[in-house]
């Protein structure tokens, strides 16, 4: 089992999604969290330590990641998908994007 972690800002659009159109990919657990105080659900150690691989939308959230959670993030690897926040939950635009560059990860 390869357990995965989406991280965006809010942890409300573009994280959660790609949680939800993962979820059921065979042999991949999936879980999502927000880099910002705000976040539905916050980035954790916890949840870096639970992980094998990190998706984050923005170069700038894995700037962030590195200067808060640099001790947990040994041995992860971090790819950036490069999506903006210009999507709803759940936009077809956003799931054909996400299907488009998460899959060759997994």
């Amino acid at each position: 089992m390869k357990n995965v972690l989406f991280i965006c800002s809010q942890n409300r659009l573009r994280s959660p999604t790609a949680e939800q159109v993962f979820a059921d990919w065979l042999g991949v657990e999936t879980a999502s969290a927000g880099l910002n105080n705000d976040a539905e659900t916050p980035v954790s150690p916890e949840l870096l330590n639970w992980c094998h691989l990190i998706f984050v939308m923005e170069k700038t959230h894995r700037n962030k990641l590195a200067k808060k959670f640099r001790a947990h993030l040994a041995g992860k690897r971090v790819i950036c998908l490069d999506i903006p926040d210009d999507y709803e939950y759940m936009d077809p635009d956003l799931i054909a994007l996400l299907r488009a560059k998460v899959p060759r990860f997994l």
